[in-house]
């Protein structure tokens, strides 16, 4: 089976999860190229794929708009959605990021299987978090976003990867 691993990644977390990936779906037999950069993809590469596992990062609750244009071409094909959000430990909102992200699939693109995890955010995001608590003193919500954000340092975890690596085998088969 010929795998396409595609990513959109802002801060690496999406991308070291498809690296991890790629050696598994390799040891299990599959024939993987590498990891391409949703930017970089060329049209025969997907063509040629039997399945495209296309990862993406969380962009206010969808994924990139580089990576949406991506999907929007995936006419006919078999697909594994797998994505990272700075924000997480809710199984309801990486369904609703899942959902927004399929929508932008072609109605004849079979989705095999989808899965997400939580990844850390970068340095300017607690600032901005912090600049909003400094004007809100005692805000328990940006409290709570701070609070998220140091949790998400940790994250993609160990087991974040093997959950989303175990997914993808099981919807691929291997």
């Amino acid at each position: 089976m010929r795998c396409l691993i595609v990513v959109s990644s802002a801060g690496g977390n999406t991308r070291m999860v498809a690296e991890h990936l790629e050696r598994e779906l390799r040891s299990a037999g599959c024939e993987v190229p590498g990891v391409a950069d949703v930017a970089a993809v060329s049209e025969d590469e997907t063509r040629a794929a039997d399945v495209v596992l296309a990862g993406f990062w969380t962009d206010k609750g969808d994924c990139a708009p580089e990576m949406a244009t991506f999907l929007e071409r995936l006419s006919g094909k078999r697909v594994f959605l797998f994505g990272t959000a700075g924000f997480g430990g809710s199984p309801e909102y990486f369904e609703r990021i899942l959902g927004n992200v399929q929508k932008h699939l072609p109605a004849d693109a079979e989705i095999l299987g989808t899965a997400m995890c939580q990844g850390k955010m970068g340095a300017g995001v607690r600032k901005r978090y912090e600049a909003m608590l400094a004007e809100n003193p005692g805000d328990a919500r940006i409290q709570a976003m701070i609070d998220n954000f140091d949790a998400a340092l940790a994250h993609p975890t160990e087991e974040d990867v093997a959950r989303i690596t175990a997914a993808a085998q099981r919807a691929l088969g291997v």
